[in-house]
């Protein structure tokens, strides 16, 4: 949804192979059904990824540099604000992993 759901449009529409990593299987369905709809581009993509899990983050990144040739955007959009405080099940504090830890460990991870 908002700002990454236009840059993803913003992809398809220029013929680039996008990937929507999101929460939300559900959620995330949708949008890729109608990024193609929009732009006729069939290589708009869903993967799954939970930016508040470095486990996640570990195995979005490993099934993209396996599944991928190359890499030559990323946009990092996940975030979240007004939860409540909450400790992940990795021990970090949900809120910062979600905006700062995962998005900077996916950054690093994918940079090979």
């Amino acid at each position: 949804a908002g700002i990454g759901k236009r840059v993803a449009l913003d992809l398809a529409r220029r013929n680039a192979r996008t990937i929507l990593a999101c929460r939300s299987q559900e959620q995330g369905q949708a949008a890729v059904e109608e990024i193609r709809a929009a732009t006729g581009n069939p290589a708009v993509l869903l993967r799954l990824v939970d930016t508040s899990s470095l486990a996640s983050v570990r195995a979005f990144a490993r099934a993209v540099l396996r599944e991928e040739k190359r890499l030559d955007l990323l946009v990092n959009n996940a975030g979240v604000t007004g939860l409540p405080f909450t400790i992940t099940p990795e021990g970090l504090e949900q809120t910062f992993t979600t905006n700062y830890l995962g998005p900077f460990l996916l950054t690093n991870l994918l940079l090979g």
